[in-house]
C-alpha cells in the first residue's frame, strides 16, 4: 500500500488542493476515487498510473470524467509515498513540457527540504 501526499510549497500552499478544491463534485469524487485506486492497488492498471519517459522519474495519473481527462504529476518517495505536485485538463495528446518541468522543480524542492529537515 502506497501514501498519497500532496507537495506543499515553504509557505505552506498546496496546488493540489486548489485544484481539487476549484473542480466541479462529481469531478472530484472521481480524482478521489482514482486516488484511492493508486493508493490501495498493488497493481495499477496503466489507464490510472503511468510512468513518463524523458522525465526525471515523473509519473502521472490520469482521471476521466465527464468528457474531461484530468491528469495529476506526481513522484514516487522511498518507494511508497506518492507526492502529488500539480494537476491540469488535459486538452492535447501530448503533456505540457512546463507541467513536466513544474513537476520535476517540485520534487526537487520537497526532496531537498526533507532532507534538510
Amino acid at each position: 500500500m502506497r501514501t498519497i501526499i500532496f507537495y506543499r510549497t515553504e509557505s505552506g500552499i498546496s496546488p493540489i488542493e486548489e485544484f481539487l478544491d476549484a473542480l466541479p463534485g462529481k469531478d472530484a469524487q472521481k480524482v478521489v476515487w482514482v486516488l484511492k485506486i493508486v493508493e490501495e492497488l498493488d497493481i495499477v492498471p496503466k489507464q490510472y498510473f503511468k510512468k513518463l519517459t524523458g522525465t526525471d522519474d515523473i509519473w502521472e495519473i490520469r482521471v476521466q470524467s465527464r468528457g474531461k481527462i484530468y491528469r495529476i504529476l506526481c513522484f514516487i518517495d522511498d518507494g511508497k509515498a506518492i507526492i502529488l505536485t500539480n494537476a491540469f485538463i488535459k486538452k492535447s495528446k501530448k503533456i505540457l513540457k512546463k507541467e513536466i518541468q513544474i513537476a520535476e522543480n517540485r520534487k526537487h524542492d520537497y526532496l531537498r527540504r526533507k532532507h534538510y529537515e
